[in-house]
């Protein structure tokens, strides 16, 4: 049996915070938003009809459980959810907080200027604020 391995480029920018079920949630270096992203840990997985109907309701019901989190904790105006995987192959979901006003409203944040990475202090004030809702 093949070994899961997520994508570099899902790892590279992108801080591991907890293994759920079925899925490692990360959350994207880039304090513009708050952007979480989900990737299931099965190998050789691009689309989510290639799950197995179990992994399919797990990979719904995490990709709602952390939307739902994010939003409590963030106060956000809407969650924005998309697997698109049209560079990194590989299935992960972004679930992304949006806000009226913030750096790119009402358009989506990919390819939208640089990063701006989170200070040691703020990435670890969201994760524990984020993992207490989680487990609420």
């Amino acid at each position: 049996m093949e070994k899961f391995e997520p994508d570099m480029r899902l790892t590279r920018n992108a801080h591991l915070i907890a293994n759920l079920g079925l899925c490692q949630l990360r959350l994207v270096d880039d304090s513009r938003w708050a952007w979480l992203t989900l990737v299931p840990q099965r190998p050789d997985i691009s689309e989510v009809f290639e799950l197995t109907p179990l992994d399919q309701t797990m990979l719904t019901f995490e990709t709602n459980l952390v939307a739902s989190a994010l939003k409590g904790v963030t106060r956000c105006t809407k969650i924005n959810v998309a697997a698109i995987g049209n560079i990194v192959r590989q299935l992960h979901v972004h679930v992304v907080a949006r806000n009226e006003g913030d750096a790119n409203w009402p358009n989506p944040i990919w390819g939208h200027g640089d990063a701006h990475p989170y200070t040691e202090e703020a990435r670890k004030r969201l994760v524990e604020t984020l993992m207490k809702a989680l487990h609420a």
